[in-house]
């Protein structure tokens, strides 16, 4: 790391506070300053094809193996999302590179005087980053996440090939909506005319009919707005997806309609991509904790499945685990909904209660406290890696140590692997 680029990752973080630092006090409604951002920058989106990719889960899993195939089938591809578990330059990818130092340092640099004349959310000068880049790069296609909702987040600028919503389920309820309906109102807001829709998986009725209605809002006809467990995709035999857990079977069916669409859309695909892109999705794009392994013996499973949707998948995915004891490793961020989730998980597994390194993380205490009324009991510890090393020395070689309940737990995991393998050369977590 440059002392450039430190000295302007600290001022961003500093003039424009992130969301998954301090919450909802980051949140700007609206979309005044995305549009202002992108007339500034000559409006670098439209001079690629771009993919748009909204949901409550699995939008970060979806959006890379998208960008995975498409690279795999020749394409420049851009490839934003958030948030960053280890380094700011995460978050803007291009065919899986993070983004120069040197340009972020440049850009910050030159429109520095604009920004602070409107003063925008981290998240909308970032988009406005992301999109200048792709355009500096000269990508052919950018697949884009959606960072909060869909309606009024900053990427909405954008008109795409496509638009995706992986799924509904409830997060962000203080800023979305209390109920799916609600959500999926926010999230069907990138819907837009003549552009098709995938819809990856729909469990509550309601919630179809909201994405049936606002197509016939934007269009006067539902033609375009695809579901995926009712694609007309080909099948793929002996398909291998690098990412696991229960999760991707419904990422993966989101994607391959994706994918059919995008073929109809004039996207030269060839099936060698798509097995290729699947089978190599971390070492293209690097993704990190999607069930990701980082120990053995006793295993070590990190994820960053964080509501009440991404922990169901968790808790049915670990009861599965062959393992002698489970022990959870545990963290929440103070502004979910943390009774929900308690609620899911199993009984019977040791439990290291922490917290991350963020202002928003819910201190471990009172995590604790909240626990109890579920029956769930553990110690407390102040930070993760105090609780991982209990975790581990409490382990034997046939248990197994989850970590998550919170993204921001898992960047701290992960944080400590790096430096325990850059140091240590140590393939084993702490």
């Amino acid at each position: 790391m440059t002392e450039a680029y430190r000295q302007t990752i600290d001022y961003l973080y500093r003039f424009a506070p992130m969301f998954q630092q301090v919450g909802t006090s980051a949140y700007k409604e609206g979309m005044e300053n995305s549009f202002a951002i992108d007339a500034h920058l000559g409006h670098p989106h439209t001079k690629y094809r771009t993919i748009h990719v909204a949901g409550t889960n699995g939008k970060g899993s979806v959006a890379h193996l998208l960008a995975s195939v498409l690279q795999e089938a020749g394409y420049k591809v851009g490839l934003y999302t958030s948030p960053h578990l280890l380094d700011f330059r995460e978050r803007i990818r291009v065919d899986g590179q993070p983004v120069n130092e040197a340009f972020v340092v440049d850009f910050v640099a030159r429109h520095k005087t604009f920004f602070e004349s409107i003063q925008p959310s981290f998240f909308e000068l970032t988009t406005g980053m992301a999109f200048a880049c792709f355009a500096d790069r000269q990508v052919d296609v950018a697949v884009i996440e959606v960072g909060l909702g869909g309606r009024l987040d900053c990427t909405n600028v954008i008109t795409p090939a496509l638009s995706i919503i992986t799924n509904i389920s409830l997060d962000h309820t203080n800023l979305l909506g209390n109920t799916e309906e609600a959500i999926a109102r926010e999230k069907a807001g990138i819907i837009k005319p003549n552009v098709p829709v995938v819809i990856g998986e729909v469990g509550n009725p309601a919630v179809k009919q909201v994405f049936e209605n606002e197509r016939w809002k934007v269009e006067g006809e539902r033609g375009g707005l695809l579901f995926a467990d009712k694609c007309d995709a080909p099948p793929y035999p002996t398909l291998t997806n690098e990412l696991k857990g229960y999760a991707q079977e419904k990422n993966t069916a989101t994607v391959l309609c994706a994918i059919n669409r995008l073929k109809k859309l004039d996207f030269n695909i060839p099936d060698k991509a798509v097995y290729d892109g699947f089978s190599r999705v971390i070492e293209n794009t690097g993704l990190m904790g999607r069930w990701q392994i980082v120990g053995t013996q006793p295993k070590i499973i990190l994820d960053t499945g964080h509501n009440v949707g991404g922990m169901t998948y968790n808790v049915r995915q670990l009861a599965a685990e062959k393992a002698d004891k489970l022990h959870f490793v545990f963290g929440m961020v103070n502004d979910k909904d943390i009774s929900a989730v308690l609620a899911l998980l199993p009984k019977d597994a040791i439990y290291y209660f922490t917290q991350a390194s963020i202002p928003r993380a819910l201190p471990a205490n009172e995590l604790a406290e909240q626990a109890l009324e579920y029956a769930l009991t553990g110690k407390s510890y102040l930070a993760v890696k105090e609780a991982l090393v209990a975790a581990k020395e409490a382990a034997s070689e046939r248990d197994v140590i989850f970590v998550g309940g919170s993204t921001f737990v898992v960047a701290d995991a992960l944080e400590i692997n790096r430096k325990l393998r850059d140091c240590c050369h140590s393939k084993n977590i702490v």
